[in-house]
């Protein structure tokens, strides 16, 4: 499914079943022993995936860890972006060499509960958005959308900053036309090549009852 969103030099991998904890390195399972199954099946799968992916670029499979703020360390010389909801989990990776960050994000495709929620995820100029795009397409939970689209942008931002990006710290824009979207950064970006990063665009696609958001950034 989401090699549809993230095309080569990007190599995709996804599960809509857990793997055995089994195949998890002792190295991953330390972190996660203690916790609940839930948690210990979404983590190992999601590195099955991750590796899975990998044995496409000829990487040989090795624990895959997180980092000081839960970021994936991947092998030298690789970029990727791993993500896990209910129902799913999926990998992306890529040479450096070829993309410089990949986010990727799933979400269940349903409303976000609380509203208080979407408040604090989406600046006011998102929240008329939201109305707008509701009024036209009801079928799309764009609310969920968004906050998928802003995991997407945080995980394609934090390899290249090496900090935090709040969630009103970048303002969506959707176009339901050709299911993409634009982050715009509020924040100074990282500089790459001598020139400031000042947004982000990515892709989007909602099937089997998730929705799922994605962004390259190619050398």
């Amino acid at each position: 499914m989401i090699d549809k969103l993230l095309p080569a030099p990007v190599v995709t991998a996804e599960a809509f079943h857990d793997a055995p904890v089994s195949e998890m390195f002792p190295e991953e399972w330390a972190l996660v022993s203690a916790a609940v199954p839930q948690r210990q099946n979404e983590f190992g799968t999601v590195r099955g995936c991750a590796r899975a992916a990998l044995a496409e670029l000829g990487i040989a499979p090795a624990p895959l860890l997180p980092g000081p703020n839960r970021e994936p360390q991947w092998p030298p010389g690789i970029v990727g972006a791993m993500t896990h909801c209910a129902g799913y989990r999926a990998a992306a990776v890529a040479r450096a060499t070829d993309v410089r960050t990949i986010g990727l994000d799933a979400e269940p495709h349903l409303p976000v509960d609380d509203p208080g929620v979407v408040d604090l995820i989406t600046l006011p100029e998102e929240r008329a958005q939201l109305r707008r795009l509701a009024a036209v397409q009801p079928e799309i939970c764009w609310d969920r959308l968004v906050f998928s689209a802003k995991e997407s942008v945080y995980k394609a931002w934090y390899p290249l900053a090496r900090r935090w990006l709040d969630f009103e710290e970048a303002l969506l824009t959707l176009d339901p036309s050709n299911a993409t979207f634009t982050a715009q950064l509020l924040v100074p970006g990282p500089v790459i090549d001598g020139k400031e990063l000042t947004e982000f665009t990515g892709r989007w696609l909602v099937e089997a009852g998730l929705v799922v958001t994605g962004i390259v950034v190619r050398r």
